[in-house]
Order: C-alpha cells, then structure tokens, then sequence
C-alpha cells in the first residue's frame, strides 16, 4: 500500500515560493535521491506545470540537474486538474472523484508517493489521504504568498527532525 507524503520547502513564517528560496547543494542532493526512491507523484496543475520544467534537458545544467531530471521523469505522475485535457510523459491525468482516485492509488501502488502543491494537499487533508507531512524549513521570512497549510491546519503529532542541510531542518509531522 502506497503512503501518501507531502512535503515542500517553507519559509520560517509558513510559506512555501519556489522563486523566493529554494535548496542548496547538499538539499538538492537529498532531494534527487528522494526522487529516486518514490513510487511516483501526485500534482496539482499549477505546480506540474511548473515541473515540467524538467522534461527536458537544458544546456546550462549541471550533473545535479541532469540526475533530477532523470529521477523525475522515470516516475510516474498523477496530475489532478480540471482544466487541462493532456498530460506529458509519465503522467495520468486524475478523473473527477479525487478520493476515489487517491485510494484507488494508495492501494495499487507500493511505496511512497509525493503530493505536490499545497493547494492539491488541503484537498487530500480535508479526505484524510495523507499519511506523512514533511516541512524543509529555511530560515527566510517572506511575509506573504502561498502558505503550506491551505485552509484549517490538521491535528498533527511530531515524529522526526532532521538537519539536512546549514540552515534546513526536516521536521517530519503524521495525522494525529
């Protein structure tokens, strides 16, 4: 059975802006080998747009990127939208009945699998789908934007921390 993980970047003050802030080195490095490890992703429009980014390769990167990438495009993606009509490679596109869809998954699939965006995560929260919340906490405040928790904040119990990086802790947090 598939274990449902959403995690993202966040500021000090609850936010999460991917043009605001985003990993270093030595995050990037554990971020690539999370990429390796999961079943698959789960994703909202917004941001599987944005990480269609790494469908294809560009001149101007590194080794980094280019593993990433190739995580990111060997897993499977389910991409829930109610507007667009076609997905790119790798991708589902989710039906209308987004829980039935989320437990279909959860019990076809082995291992973890990342949701992405916290707007797709308050929607999974609200149907008591995820399994695991991990905040990458930097030390920025930005006084503004996208907040991880969208709407009412979960009852959630502490389970781990991990300094990942200088300046980024994982506080890793489980449905209470």
């Amino acid at each position: 059975m598939a274990k449902l993980v959403f995690g993202m970047n966040q500021s000090l003050d609850g936010y999460v802006d991917h043009m605001a802030f985003g990993p270093g080195p030595v995050l990037f490095r554990h971020f690539i080998e999370q990429a390796r490890e999961q079943a698959g992703s789960v994703y909202g429009r917004v941001l599987y747009e944005i990480m269609r980014y790494w469908d294809e390769d560009r001149p101007e990167w590194g080794e980094p990127e280019r593993e990433f990438a190739e995580a990111w495009r060997r897993q499977p993606k389910w991409v829930v939208s109610r507007t667009l009509r076609s997905v790119g490679p790798n991708a589902t596109l989710v039906g209308r009945d987004l829980g039935a869809a989320m437990r279909r998954l959860k019990s076809e699939v082995e291992g973890e699998i990342e949701v992405g965006g916290p707007v797709l995560a308050r929607s999974l929260t609200d149907l008591d789908l995820i399994d695991e919340y991990r905040i990458y906490l930097h030390p920025v405040v930005l006084g503004r934007g996208n907040p991880y928790f969208h709407g009412p904040r979960p009852r959630l119990r502490f389970v781990d921390s991990e300094r990942i990086d200088e300046d980024v802790i994982r506080l890793t947090y489980v449905p209470a």
